[in-house]
């Protein structure tokens, strides 16, 4: 049993997840952009106080608090974000039942 416990812990260390927290988002034109040197400040629609979200491979996953203690600052989640149903069910892949194929539509499309 503890053999193929590592097993499946070895498959997790293989596994490669992009973690983004997001607190505000800015739109700016690209000339403005290419302009800002090193030290330039973007506000943000948000504060430290409004909920985050957290990404995992570009896909919401959680939401959270900022909390700041001394000099570090981390985040407290506070919400998870469940996935769709179809995502959800045994051997269906993301995105497979989405939308229905051309073919399952009928004659005449």
């Amino acid at each position: 049993m503890v053999a193929a416990e590592h097993s499946h812990v070895a498959v997790l260390d293989e596994l490669k997840v992009d973690l983004k927290v997001v607190l505000g988002r800015s739109h700016m034109p690209l000339h403005m952009l290419l302009r800002m040197g090193r030290g330039a400040v973007i506000e943000l629609d948000s504060t430290d106080t409004d909920m985050v979200e957290i990404l995992a491979n570009d896909h919401p996953i959680a939401r959270g608090q900022i909390v700041v203690t001394g000099n570090r600052i981390s985040v407290e989640v506070t919400e998870l974000i469940r996935k769709a149903e179809v995502v959800r069910t045994a051997g269906v892949t993301i995105g497979e039942g989405a939308v229905p194929l051309l073919e399952e539509a009928g004659p005449g499309l």
